[in-house]
């Protein structure tokens, strides 16, 4: 339903038993974090937290911790867009022109004709209501070497000064960092990756010579938090979708000139980005690791506001699954219709949550350039997997899988197991192989040459199968010295670890190189085709989603692989089966994160029999 605001939209939950209110002291240092992941992986309630120290305002997380929540949140206007995302042409055509598409959808036109950006008064703003320093709002602290306290569900809006207004604003959800590091008590820290809209904006603010107005909102009507989670276009506004959700986004034009505030939020912090930059992070990221301290752009804060019983809504984020996977999930349900229109060609797919979503990307295509040849290869699936990575979020893929829904009718991306099989059994490794070296990659994804920057794989396969892949571990030639504990994960699929990886970044390794060597005539070659190096193997065994998260989160895919009697053709780095990636931890690589154990201790204490904390998990 369409929810006024965020305490309307908990009100709502409380009154059918998804809330939990916590009135003990909890700290908003560590102790609140953990709680919510604990909560989140129970499948439990939303927590109120409505004594948080250092602050005034209480806080509230786990909103969206559950796919049955986030529907019951969006019941009404679900079915409005899952029958616009069906209807429309393509995604401009959704949010440019809803009306079109649902004329001939009879009831749904009401939904649509409130779609659109109303504007109030200042005065009339909640949001303005009250002011307060920077200082007294909560400041979360998710993980032990966090850089300081952050703002994890940040509204943040900018518009374009070559073209200001809200047609071309963006809202985004972007890191915050309130504290710590070199930052003075009137500046936070914004930090925004490749491939975001803010930086656009900011690029053009740069051109012209000017700062950059930025307005960040925290809580608000959760329409506005989909909306900055929506991967967007370029150019289209965020707000029209929130319209789209929620009946329509208010907004109150300051008489100062300064960026509009969306009026139902909870808080508003209004400043700009100076030009300069300070360093940002340590940061616990959705990666399952601490992205590292880097210089990021800096806010400078002019105006903290907030309105009546302000609450401050937070997630946590870390290794998935977390809350934001359940967005993705949502995102992704709603948009499947969408994958043929946006990327033509294309019939479904999947970024694997479980690497942290843009290390493995899954696509089903089509293979229908020759269909007289004798033998099918990869033509067409080449042409749509460069669509995919020069297009929207698909764009900032690592490992982009790619096969033909021809082969395969039955054949789904959701079943991550099932279709590395599928291209396993497939692969020619002297032609299936893309590799693409320094180009832009995935801010949080260290396992590349610098910061932004690594490589890309384009594993295509078309055709009938080539092999079978064993279920058993065969026998192993004599590998060098310090590779042992043989383990099998999958069909086709084995891992075993190695000696620590000591080698500068960006360069391969001479040892894998005889590691290689030693598989060139092994006869298990083509029923084993995939080899992984790890650290721990009992642990990448243990569970599918363990082998996928450090398999394709700890490899660069140019400078880790390698391969029975490889070489190249041409310019195409070609081998034999078995592929070995080199998936150990390597000294550039961030800390995996860890919990401390004395925060852990106090929040079990309060989670015993009898507790303020008893039964959430």
């Amino acid at each position: 339903m369409s929810y006024r605001s965020l305490a309307h939209c908990v009100k709502d939950l409380e009154a059918i038993g998804q809330v939990r209110r916590i009135d003990v002291p909890i700290d908003p240092n560590l102790e609140m974090a953990a709680l919510q992941r604990r909560v989140f992986a129970a499948k439990g309630p939303v927590l109120l937290f409505t004594n948080v120290l250092g602050t005034p305002f209480p806080m509230v997380c786990n909103l969206f911790g559950t796919m049955e929540r986030l529907e019951y949140i969006f019941r009404q206007e679900l079915p409005v867009l899952e029958s616009l995302f069906h209807e429309a042409r393509s995604f401009a055509n959704i949010v440019q022109h809803p009306f079109r598409n649902l004329l001939r959808l009879g009831s749904l036109l009401s939904s649509a004709l409130r779609t659109g950006v109303r504007t109030i008064s200042p005065e009339s703003a909640p949001v303005l209501s009250n002011t307060c320093s920077l200082d007294a709002l909560p400041r979360l602290v998710s993980w032990p070497e966090d850089g300081g306290p952050f703002i994890t569900l940040p509204l943040v809006y900018s518009e374009d000064p070559i073209a200001p207004g809200t047609a071309s604003s963006n809202l985004g959800m972007y890191r915050i960092q309130m504290g710590g590091n070199a930052y003075e008590p009137n500046e936070v820290g914004l930090h925004y990756q490749i491939h975001r809209g803010l930086g656009v904006h900011h690029a053009h603010a740069l051109q012209k010579g000017q700062a950059l107005p930025v307005n960040i909102f925290v809580g608000g009507p959760p329409e506005l938090t989909l909306a900055a989670v929506m991967p967007m276009p370029e150019g289209m506004s965020e707000l029209r979708f929130a319209g789209l959700l929620g009946g329509s986004v208010t907004m109150a034009h300051p008489k100062d000139g300064q960026l509009p505030v969306m009026a139902d939020c909870d808080f508003c912090i209004q400043g700009h980005i100076a030009p300069k930059t300070k360093p940002e992070g340590s940061f616990g990221d959705h990666m399952g690791y601490y992205s590292l301290q880097h210089p990021f752009p800096v806010l400078t804060v002019e105006k903290v506001s907030h309105r009546n019983n302000a609450l401050w809504p937070f997630t946590t984020v870390g290794r998935p699954p977390m809350e934001d996977t359940v967005f993705g999930t949502f995102i992704h349900r709603l948009t499947a219709p969408l994958v043929g229109k946006v990327f033509p060609g294309i019939h479904s797919v999947h970024a694997v949550d479980a690497c942290g979503v843009h290390p493995l990307l899954l696509a089903l295509g089509h293979e229908r350039y020759t269909p007289y040849a004798i033998q099918t290869k990869p033509q067409e699936l080449l042409r749509e997997a460069f669509h995919l990575l020069g297009t929207s979020q698909t764009a900032l893929a690592k490992y982009l899988l790619i096969a033909s829904k021809d082969d395969a009718p039955a054949l789904t991306v959701n079943d991550v197991g099932h279709f590395l099989s599928h291209v396993l059994e497939r692969t020619d490794f002297a032609r299936d192989l893309h590799f693409l070296s320094h180009v832009p990659c995935d801010t949080l994804d260290y396992s590349g040459s610098t910061l932004n920057h690594g490589s890309k794989l384009i594993w295509a396969v078309a055709g009938e199968r080539r092999r079978v892949l064993g279920t058993e571990i065969p026998a192993f030639p004599e590998l060098p010295e310090g590779f042992r504990n043989v383990v099998l994960i999958a069909p086709g699929i084995l891992a075993f670890e190695g000696p620590k990886h000591q080698v500068r970044r960006g360069e391969q390794d001479p040892v894998l190189f005889a590691l290689a060597q030693a598989f060139d005539d092994w006869p298990f070659g083509e029923h084993f085709p995939l080899l992984v190096l790890v650290d721990d193997a009992a642990f990448v065994a243990r569970h599918f989603a363990n082998f996928l998260w450090v398999t394709f989160t700890r490899t660069d895919p140019a400078t880790d692989s390698y391969g029975a009697k490889e070489g190249f053709v041409g310019k195409q780095w070609v081998c034999q089966a078995p592929l070995i990636l080199d998936a150990r931890s390597k000294h550039f690589h961030p800390k995996v994160l860890e919990e401390d154990p004395a925060t852990i201790q106090r929040i079990e204490s309060l989670a015993q029999a009898g507790g303020p904390l008893a039964g959430l998990w």
